[in-house]
Protein backbone atom coordinates (compact mmCIF):
# COMPACT_ATOMS: atom_id res chain seq x y z
CA UNK A 1 0.00 0.00 0.00
CA UNK A 2 2.60 2.53 1.08
CA UNK A 3 5.97 2.22 -0.59
CA UNK A 4 8.99 4.36 0.08
CA UNK A 5 9.62 6.74 -2.81
CA UNK A 6 12.90 6.07 -4.58
CA UNK A 7 13.74 9.20 -6.59
CA UNK A 8 16.86 7.72 -8.13
CA UNK A 9 15.05 4.71 -9.58
CA UNK A 10 12.14 6.83 -10.71
CA UNK A 11 14.36 9.36 -12.43
CA UNK A 12 16.09 6.59 -14.35
CA UNK A 13 12.90 4.83 -15.41
CA UNK A 14 10.46 7.66 -16.01
CA UNK A 15 10.58 10.35 -18.61
CA UNK A 16 7.78 12.87 -19.20
CA UNK A 17 5.31 10.92 -17.08
CA UNK A 18 6.06 7.44 -18.44
CA UNK A 19 8.76 4.85 -19.02
CA UNK A 20 11.00 5.11 -22.01
CA UNK A 21 10.74 2.35 -24.58
CA UNK A 22 14.18 1.15 -23.47
CA UNK A 23 12.86 0.22 -20.02
CA UNK A 24 9.50 -1.00 -21.18
CA UNK A 25 10.13 -4.71 -21.45
CA UNK A 26 11.70 -4.98 -18.01
CA UNK A 27 14.01 -7.80 -16.99
CA UNK A 28 15.00 -10.16 -19.74
CA UNK A 29 13.49 -8.06 -22.55
CA UNK A 30 15.26 -7.63 -25.85
CA UNK A 31 14.90 -4.28 -27.53
CA UNK A 32 14.04 -4.02 -31.18
CA UNK A 33 11.75 -2.08 -33.41
CA UNK A 34 8.14 -3.26 -33.52
CA UNK A 35 7.21 -5.32 -36.56
CA UNK A 36 6.22 -3.27 -39.56
CA UNK A 37 2.74 -4.74 -39.43
CA UNK A 38 0.86 -6.07 -36.44
CA UNK A 39 -2.59 -7.47 -35.80
CA UNK A 40 -2.75 -5.49 -32.56
CA UNK A 41 -4.42 -2.14 -33.17
CA UNK A 42 -6.22 0.84 -31.69
CA UNK A 43 -9.69 0.84 -30.22
CA UNK A 44 -11.90 1.47 -27.18
CA UNK A 45 -10.48 4.96 -26.76
CA UNK A 46 -6.85 3.76 -26.89
CA UNK A 47 -4.38 4.89 -29.56
CA UNK A 48 -1.03 3.12 -29.58
CA UNK A 49 1.87 5.59 -29.54
CA UNK A 50 4.71 3.16 -28.79
CA UNK A 51 5.05 -0.61 -28.97
CA UNK A 52 7.57 -3.44 -28.84
CA UNK A 53 6.57 -6.93 -30.01
CA UNK A 54 10.05 -8.38 -30.55
CA UNK A 55 10.15 -10.63 -27.47
CA UNK A 56 8.20 -13.83 -28.14
CA UNK A 57 6.38 -13.55 -24.81
CA UNK A 58 6.43 -9.97 -23.46
CA UNK A 59 4.67 -7.44 -25.70
CA UNK A 60 4.64 -3.78 -24.69
CA UNK A 61 2.26 -0.98 -25.66
CA UNK A 62 1.88 2.66 -24.69
CA UNK A 63 -1.37 4.50 -25.33
CA UNK A 64 -2.82 7.93 -25.76
CA UNK A 65 -6.18 8.07 -23.97
CA UNK A 66 -8.54 10.77 -22.77
CA UNK A 67 -8.77 8.91 -19.44
CA UNK A 68 -5.19 9.73 -18.38
CA UNK A 69 -3.26 12.99 -18.76
CA UNK A 70 -0.07 11.18 -19.84
CA UNK A 71 0.47 8.08 -21.96
CA UNK A 72 0.10 4.95 -19.80
CA UNK A 73 1.53 1.59 -20.81
CA UNK A 74 0.91 -2.13 -20.44
CA UNK A 75 2.97 -5.29 -20.67
CA UNK A 76 1.12 -8.32 -22.04
CA UNK A 77 2.92 -11.56 -21.15
CA UNK A 78 1.94 -14.30 -23.60
CA UNK A 79 2.20 -18.04 -22.97
CA UNK A 80 4.95 -20.09 -24.56
CA UNK A 81 3.52 -21.38 -27.81
CA UNK A 82 0.90 -18.62 -28.13
CA UNK A 83 1.98 -17.72 -31.67
CA UNK A 84 1.60 -21.26 -33.04
CA UNK A 85 -1.06 -22.94 -30.90
CA UNK A 86 -4.20 -21.21 -32.19
CA UNK A 87 -5.70 -21.64 -28.72
CA UNK A 88 -7.64 -19.18 -26.58
CA UNK A 89 -6.29 -18.54 -23.08
CA UNK A 90 -7.51 -17.34 -19.70
CA UNK A 91 -6.19 -13.96 -18.56
CA UNK A 92 -4.77 -12.69 -15.26
CA UNK A 93 -4.79 -8.91 -14.74
CA UNK A 94 -1.89 -8.20 -12.36
CA UNK A 95 -1.96 -4.77 -10.67
CA UNK A 96 1.10 -3.05 -9.20
CA UNK A 97 1.43 -1.17 -5.91
CA UNK A 98 1.99 2.48 -5.15
CA UNK A 99 5.07 4.21 -6.57
CA UNK A 100 5.56 1.24 -8.89
CA UNK A 101 4.68 0.80 -12.55
CA UNK A 102 3.79 -1.70 -15.23
CA UNK A 103 7.26 -3.34 -15.38
CA UNK A 104 7.47 -4.11 -11.65
CA UNK A 105 6.26 -7.73 -11.78
CA UNK A 106 8.66 -8.41 -14.64
CA UNK A 107 11.68 -6.53 -13.31
CA UNK A 108 11.39 -7.52 -9.64
CA UNK A 109 9.15 -10.55 -9.23
CA UNK A 110 10.15 -12.96 -12.05
CA UNK A 111 6.68 -13.15 -13.55
CA UNK A 112 8.22 -14.74 -16.67
CA UNK A 113 9.73 -17.55 -14.68
CA UNK A 114 6.59 -18.10 -12.62
CA UNK A 115 4.45 -18.46 -15.76
CA UNK A 116 6.89 -20.33 -18.01
CA UNK A 117 5.07 -23.03 -20.00
CA UNK A 118 1.79 -22.23 -18.28
CA UNK A 119 -1.32 -21.56 -20.34
CA UNK A 120 -2.09 -18.08 -19.06
CA UNK A 121 -1.93 -14.55 -20.48
CA UNK A 122 -0.82 -11.98 -17.87
CA UNK A 123 -1.74 -8.32 -18.38
CA UNK A 124 0.27 -5.81 -16.30
CA UNK A 125 -0.94 -2.22 -16.78
CA UNK A 126 0.14 1.13 -15.43
CA UNK A 127 -1.97 2.28 -12.48
CA UNK A 128 -0.30 5.53 -11.45
CA UNK A 129 1.98 6.22 -8.49
CA UNK A 130 -1.04 6.65 -6.23
CA UNK A 131 -4.02 6.24 -8.54
CA UNK A 132 -5.73 3.73 -6.24
CA UNK A 133 -7.43 2.11 -9.23
CA UNK A 134 -10.10 4.79 -9.03
CA UNK A 135 -11.62 7.73 -10.86
CA UNK A 136 -10.77 10.59 -8.47
CA UNK A 137 -13.24 13.05 -7.00
CA UNK A 138 -10.87 15.92 -7.85
CA UNK A 139 -7.67 16.37 -9.84
CA UNK A 140 -5.52 19.43 -10.53
CA UNK A 141 -3.28 17.80 -13.12
CA UNK A 142 -5.71 16.68 -15.80
CA UNK A 143 -7.50 13.34 -16.12
CA UNK A 144 -6.39 10.43 -13.95
CA UNK A 145 -9.35 8.06 -14.39
CA UNK A 146 -7.54 4.79 -13.81
CA UNK A 147 -10.68 2.75 -13.19
CA UNK A 148 -12.14 3.88 -16.52
CA UNK A 149 -8.85 3.20 -18.32
CA UNK A 150 -8.62 -0.34 -16.96
CA UNK A 151 -12.24 -1.48 -17.06
CA UNK A 152 -13.79 0.43 -19.97
CA UNK A 153 -10.78 0.67 -22.28
CA UNK A 154 -7.93 -1.76 -21.56
CA UNK A 155 -9.97 -4.88 -20.76
CA UNK A 156 -12.03 -4.81 -23.98
CA UNK A 157 -8.90 -3.81 -25.95
CA UNK A 158 -7.09 -6.90 -24.65
CA UNK A 159 -10.01 -9.12 -25.58
CA UNK A 160 -10.24 -7.62 -29.07
CA UNK A 161 -6.53 -8.04 -29.81
CA UNK A 162 -5.51 -11.29 -28.11
CA UNK A 163 -6.97 -14.80 -28.07
CA UNK A 164 -8.68 -14.72 -24.69
CA UNK A 165 -11.89 -15.99 -23.14
CA UNK A 166 -14.06 -12.86 -22.88
CA UNK A 167 -16.15 -14.27 -20.06
CA UNK A 168 -16.38 -14.58 -16.29
CA UNK A 169 -14.54 -17.91 -16.12
CA UNK A 170 -11.81 -16.57 -18.38
CA UNK A 171 -10.56 -13.71 -16.17
CA UNK A 172 -8.76 -13.26 -12.85
CA UNK A 173 -7.44 -10.14 -11.11
CA UNK A 174 -4.62 -9.97 -8.58
CA UNK A 175 -2.37 -7.29 -7.17
CA UNK A 176 0.17 -6.18 -4.62
CA UNK A 177 -0.39 -3.44 -2.03
CA UNK A 178 -2.47 -0.67 -3.64
CA UNK A 179 -2.95 -3.13 -6.49
CA UNK A 180 -4.30 -5.72 -4.07
CA UNK A 181 -6.94 -3.21 -3.03
CA UNK A 182 -7.61 -2.51 -6.71
CA UNK A 183 -8.09 -6.22 -7.38
CA UNK A 184 -10.57 -6.60 -4.51
CA UNK A 185 -12.42 -3.49 -5.65
CA UNK A 186 -12.65 -4.44 -9.33
CA UNK A 187 -13.72 -8.02 -8.59
CA UNK A 188 -16.64 -6.83 -6.48
CA UNK A 189 -17.65 -3.67 -8.33
CA UNK A 190 -17.54 -5.48 -11.69
CA UNK A 191 -18.93 -8.72 -10.35
CA UNK A 192 -19.44 -10.52 -13.66
CA UNK A 193 -15.91 -9.90 -14.92
CA UNK A 194 -13.59 -11.95 -12.67
CA UNK A 195 -13.88 -15.50 -11.31
CA UNK A 196 -10.77 -15.18 -9.14
CA UNK A 197 -9.41 -12.32 -7.01
CA UNK A 198 -6.20 -12.07 -5.00
CA UNK A 199 -4.65 -9.45 -2.72
CA UNK A 200 -0.97 -9.72 -1.81
CA UNK A 201 -0.49 -7.34 1.13
CA UNK A 202 -3.48 -5.34 -0.11
CA UNK A 203 -5.81 -3.48 2.30
CA UNK A 204 -9.38 -4.76 2.35
CA UNK A 205 -11.52 -2.19 4.18
CA UNK A 206 -12.09 1.57 3.72
CA UNK A 207 -14.13 2.15 6.88
CA UNK A 208 -13.96 1.59 10.62
CA UNK A 209 -11.05 2.21 12.97
CA UNK A 210 -8.60 0.58 10.57
CA UNK A 211 -10.34 1.23 7.26
CA UNK A 212 -10.59 4.97 7.85
CA UNK A 213 -6.79 5.04 7.89
CA UNK A 214 -6.73 3.44 4.45
CA UNK A 215 -9.13 6.04 3.02
CA UNK A 216 -7.18 8.87 4.61
CA UNK A 217 -3.97 7.45 3.16
CA UNK A 218 -5.54 7.05 -0.30
CA UNK A 219 -6.53 10.72 -0.16
CA UNK A 220 -3.19 11.91 1.21
CA UNK A 221 -0.98 9.88 -1.13
CA UNK A 222 -3.02 10.68 -4.22
CA UNK A 223 -2.98 14.39 -3.38
CA UNK A 224 0.79 14.33 -2.84
CA UNK A 225 2.05 12.38 -5.86
CA UNK A 226 -0.82 11.70 -8.27
CA UNK A 227 -3.42 14.46 -8.39
CA UNK A 228 -1.61 17.71 -7.63
CA UNK A 229 -3.58 18.34 -4.46
CA UNK A 230 -6.75 16.63 -5.65
CA UNK A 231 -7.99 13.45 -4.00
CA UNK A 232 -9.45 10.04 -4.73
CA UNK A 233 -12.36 10.24 -2.27
CA UNK A 234 -12.66 13.95 -1.51
CA UNK A 235 -11.09 16.15 1.17
CA UNK A 236 -11.93 17.24 3.78
CA UNK A 237 -15.34 15.62 3.25
CA UNK A 238 -15.47 12.20 1.66
CA UNK A 239 -17.78 11.28 -1.19
CA UNK A 240 -19.48 8.66 0.97
CA UNK A 241 -21.27 6.92 -1.89
CA UNK A 242 -17.97 6.46 -3.71
CA UNK A 243 -16.23 5.08 -0.62
CA UNK A 244 -19.04 2.55 -0.15
CA UNK A 245 -18.99 1.58 -3.83
CA UNK A 246 -15.24 0.85 -3.64
CA UNK A 247 -15.14 -0.79 -0.20
CA UNK A 248 -14.65 -4.58 -0.23
CA UNK A 249 -16.25 -5.03 3.20
CA UNK A 250 -19.43 -3.32 2.02
CA UNK A 251 -19.67 -5.59 -1.04
CA UNK A 252 -19.16 -8.96 0.66
CA UNK A 253 -21.82 -10.83 -1.30
CA UNK A 254 -20.01 -9.92 -4.51
CA UNK A 255 -17.25 -12.39 -3.59
CA UNK A 256 -19.59 -15.38 -3.50
CA UNK A 257 -18.70 -18.06 -6.08
CA UNK A 258 -15.28 -16.51 -6.67
CA UNK A 259 -11.86 -17.84 -5.75
CA UNK A 260 -10.56 -15.44 -3.06
CA UNK A 261 -6.86 -15.50 -2.15
CA UNK A 262 -5.33 -13.25 0.54
CA UNK A 263 -1.79 -12.76 1.85
CA UNK A 264 -0.65 -10.53 4.74
CA UNK A 265 2.53 -10.22 6.77
CA UNK A 266 2.53 -10.59 10.55
CA UNK A 267 5.93 -9.20 11.51
CA UNK A 268 6.92 -5.95 9.79
CA UNK A 269 10.41 -4.64 10.41
CA UNK A 270 10.23 -3.25 13.98
CA UNK A 271 12.63 -0.39 13.23
CA UNK A 272 11.01 0.55 9.91
CA UNK A 273 7.94 2.71 10.59
CA UNK A 274 7.05 2.59 6.88
CA UNK A 275 6.84 -1.19 6.91
CA UNK A 276 5.00 -1.13 10.24
CA UNK A 277 2.38 1.31 8.95
CA UNK A 278 1.94 -0.57 5.68
CA UNK A 279 1.57 -4.14 6.78
CA UNK A 280 -0.02 -3.38 10.12
CA UNK A 281 -2.89 -1.70 8.29
CA UNK A 282 -3.06 -4.50 5.72
CA UNK A 283 -3.20 -7.23 8.35
CA UNK A 284 -5.94 -5.56 10.37
CA UNK A 285 -8.16 -4.79 7.38
CA UNK A 286 -7.70 -8.26 5.85
CA UNK A 287 -8.75 -9.81 9.16
CA UNK A 288 -11.87 -7.64 9.14
CA UNK A 289 -12.60 -8.67 5.57
CA UNK A 290 -12.13 -12.35 6.37
CA UNK A 291 -14.46 -12.03 9.37
CA UNK A 292 -17.22 -10.82 7.07
CA UNK A 293 -16.51 -13.55 4.50
CA UNK A 294 -16.78 -16.14 7.26
CA UNK A 295 -19.94 -14.51 8.63
CA UNK A 296 -21.82 -15.14 5.38
CA UNK A 297 -20.12 -18.44 4.54
CA UNK A 298 -17.96 -17.39 1.58
CA UNK A 299 -14.91 -19.68 1.20
CA UNK A 300 -11.48 -18.11 0.85
CA UNK A 301 -7.80 -18.97 1.13
CA UNK A 302 -5.86 -16.72 3.49
CA UNK A 303 -2.21 -16.73 4.51
CA UNK A 304 -0.63 -14.80 7.38
CA UNK A 305 3.12 -15.13 7.08
CA UNK A 306 6.23 -13.73 8.79
CA UNK A 307 7.63 -10.51 7.39
CA UNK A 308 6.34 -7.17 6.24
CA UNK A 309 5.16 -5.40 3.09
CA UNK A 310 6.58 -7.19 0.05
CA UNK A 311 5.63 -9.72 -2.61
CA UNK A 312 6.29 -13.27 -1.45
CA UNK A 313 7.42 -15.24 -4.47
CA UNK A 314 6.10 -18.55 -3.17
CA UNK A 315 2.68 -16.98 -2.57
CA UNK A 316 2.62 -15.39 -6.03
CA UNK A 317 3.45 -18.77 -7.55
CA UNK A 318 0.73 -20.46 -5.47
CA UNK A 319 -1.70 -17.77 -6.56
CA UNK A 320 -0.88 -18.17 -10.26
CA UNK A 321 -1.34 -21.93 -10.04
CA UNK A 322 -4.66 -21.40 -8.25
CA UNK A 323 -5.80 -18.95 -10.93
CA UNK A 324 -5.03 -21.49 -13.66
CA UNK A 325 -6.91 -24.20 -11.76
CA UNK A 326 -9.99 -21.97 -11.33
CA UNK A 327 -10.26 -20.49 -14.82
CA UNK A 328 -11.33 -22.06 -18.07
CA UNK A 329 -8.54 -24.09 -19.63
CA UNK A 330 -6.72 -23.05 -22.79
Amino acid sequence: MLTAHNPSRRSILRSAGGLTAAAALGAGGVLAAAPAASAVGNGFGLSIVDRNEHDHRMWYYRFRTDAIGWDPAVNVLLPDGYHTSGRRYPVLYLLHGGDQDFITFDAQDDIRGLTAWKNLIVVMPDGGRAGWYSNPVTTNVGPRSWEHFHMAQLLPWVEANFRTYAEYDGRAVSGFSMGGFGALKYAAKYYGHFASVSAHSGPANLRGANGDLVTHWANFSSAAVELGGGSVYGMPNWDQARVSADNPVERIESYRHKRVFLVAGTSPDPINWWDQANEGMVLRTQREFRYHLDRVGIPHEAHELPGGHFVRREMLERDINGVIARLRKA
